[in-house]
């Protein structure tokens, strides 16, 4: 019979390409993991994985055992989400991974929950981008994550990631309160700030893709990540912004939010492996994520989404 454990080092490799990149993901020696590979082609008296410059790349025999390999697998970590349902408990490692601003605007009050109902529970947090978030959960190195997509943007999810909407994030202009379109009264045309000097994220993040992509040919003169740092240089007068509300606490003085026309939201979406469904921990942190959610009662909330129950999408 074929160990697990070795299945799991020759996905892994499959996965990440290198010894040393398979071993961090499984939190072991690379020497572990070639005596698990070596074991392995011993087992199946077959070629799995050969050389291809500093990386390793699968044979065809290498390449049919990890298609069978990640099933197994799949089913496996079902069968362990089974077993902890049936325990009811909720403890144990949790990974989570989150956009910027969502760590900032969700996990605090999230992971605070977690901590008082459930002690047991250890979870992690890292800030990564939306396709880190999604790579991490399908390698298996994320168990739960924050992802945001614009919605004239889809994002495409990997098969076998589960993901429920929390609700849509919108995004406002923001001004100098002396700016001329401060006082306005209804939504700001977009097309009336085309020629503003503008103030933006730096270029591959989300909000500058959205950007460039609702004003074409707009190149921002002040670029920067951080939409604290943003709403500084715009309250000295420097150049207009478009922030997303999940990303705001309080306006500093000078500054002022004005809804923009065509109105422009991103939808904010909590993903976890399908396999891993029935862990008490996923259920518990997802419980905790709409929670948090709720409690920022400034978001526009989408119609599809239930207080009580977001609708679940598996791909």
């Amino acid at each position: 019979m074929l160990d697990l454990t070795r299945l799991q080092a020759l996905r892994a490799v499959a996965t990440f390409g290198t010894v040393t990149a398979a071993a961090g993901a499984l939190h072991c020696t690379p020497s572990a993991i070639s005596q698990h590979l070596a074991k392995l082609e011993r087992e199946t008296k077959a070629i799995l994985v050969e050389k291809d410059g500093r990386t390793l790349r699968l044979t065809e025999a290498g390449r049919v055992l990890v298609e069978h390999a990640g099933r197994v697998l799949d089913a496996v970590e079902e069968a362990e989400a089974a077993l902890a349902a049936h325990r009811e408990t909720v403890s144990g490692h949790l990974s989570v991974a989150s956009f910027p601003t969502a760590c900032r605007g969700l996990l605090p009050h999230a992971l605070r929950a977690l901590a008082v109902d459930h002690p047991g529970l250890e979870p992690t947090l890292q800030e990564s981008d939306r396709q880190a978030c999604l790579d991490g959960i399908v390698r298996g190195t994320i168990d739960v994550a924050l992802i945001d997509e614009w919605l004239e943007i889809p994002v495409h999810v990997p098969p076998g990631v589960a993901v429920s909407e929390l609700g849509l994030d919108v995004g406002d202009l923001i001004l100098p309160a002396g700016h001329r379109l401060a006082e306005s009264v209804g939504p700001v045309p977009l097309e009336e700030v085309h020629e503003e000097r503008w103030i933006g994220s730096k270029p591959g993040t989300v909000c500058s893709e959205w950007l460039r992509r609702m004003l074409p040919g707009v190149h921002p003169t002040i670029m920067v990540n951080e939409f604290e740092t943003q709403l500084t240089f715009v309250a000295e007068g420097l150049g207009v912004a478009f922030i997303p509300r999940l990303a705001r606490t309080a306006l500093p003085a000078g500054v002022t939010a004005r809804p923009i026309t065509p109105e422009a939201a991103r939808r904010v979406s909590v993903a976890w492996r399908a396999s891993a469904a029935g862990r008490p921990a996923i259920g518990a942190t997802v419980a905790a994520l709409r929670d948090a959610w709720r409690h920022r009662a400034i978001f526009t909330l989408s119609s599809g989404w239930d207080a009580g129950q977001g609708a679940v999408h598996v791909v």
